[in-house]
């Protein structure tokens, strides 16, 4: 499976955005999909995940109740529908599938290979 993230871009605080990531290839396999931050000089931290079904879902508490994933019909589109944004959002957003991790979700990185290459979000103030 490869991952192409895409619909960053700079905003102000309180706007919207929704970043995309599309998987290609051996998108028959399931997989849970997530996605990831990493600010300048901070380490990659989770934002959200979501299981193969779309049932079950999980948001880190910076995030929850401001932003949304969800998958496309078929599956192998992922959103983050990001609302409310804050200068803190600001970082680059990564995508990823595990394959380890199909019925529930993670919020380790360790379990998700691959990823896709990033998407800038900035927030202004």
């Amino acid at each position: 499976v490869q991952l192409q993230a895409s619909g960053g871009g700079l905003v102000r605080t309180g706007d919207s955005l929704r970043l995309s990531c599309a998987a290609s290839g051996r998108t028959r396999d399931p997989y849970s999909m997530g996605w990831f931050r990493q600010a300048p000089g901070k380490e990659r931290e989770f934002v959200a995940a979501i299981n193969w079904a779309g049932s079950t879902t999980d948001y880190s508490d910076s995030v929850k109740g401001r932003f949304t994933i969800s998958r496309g019909n078929p599956k192998n589109t992922v959103y983050l529908q990001m609302n409310s944004l804050k200068p803190e959002d600001t970082a680059v957003y990564y995508c990823a599938a595990s394959r380890s991790v199909v019925f529930v979700t993670s919020r380790d990185v360790i379990h998700y290979d691959p990823w896709g290459q990033g998407t800038l979000v900035t927030v202004s103030s």
